[in-house]
């Protein structure tokens, strides 16, 4: 693999779009985790009085982890209708956030 990038200087593009992008996607790194924390507390509220499987605030960070990135194990998953409401606009949100750094990396390419 190192042989073939001697030859094609294919890396170096790679790398350049990312130190060139480095603000950006860390601003979306930034805004991710805000996300995660402010998504796994407002559910932790909302479900723990009724459902036993939001024992704590780690357990519901893992919940938004799944649902940001819509894997969605069924390991945990709301049970009260704003808890469905709440994991629905949270999911929705994972999808169009994680579009936006492969929009910065794509524009990085145009760039350089």
């Amino acid at each position: 693999l190192l042989r073939l990038d001697y030859w094609l200087g294919s890396f170096a593009h790679i790398f350049a779009v990312l130190r060139n992008k480095g603000r950006e996607l860390m601003v979306t790194v930034f805004i991710a985790s805000i996300i995660l924390i402010v998504s796994a507390s407002l559910m932790f509220y909302i479900e723990s009085p009724t459902n036993d499987a939001y024992s704590d605030i780690s357990t519901s960070m893992w919940w938004a982890v799944t649902a940001l990135t819509t894997v969605g194990y069924g390991d945990i998953y709301p049970i009260t209708p704003l808890g469905k409401l709440v994991g629905a606009v949270v999911a929705f949100i994972g999808v169009g956030f994680f579009a936006l750094p492969a929009g910065i990396i794509g524009s990085g390419f145009v760039e350089v």
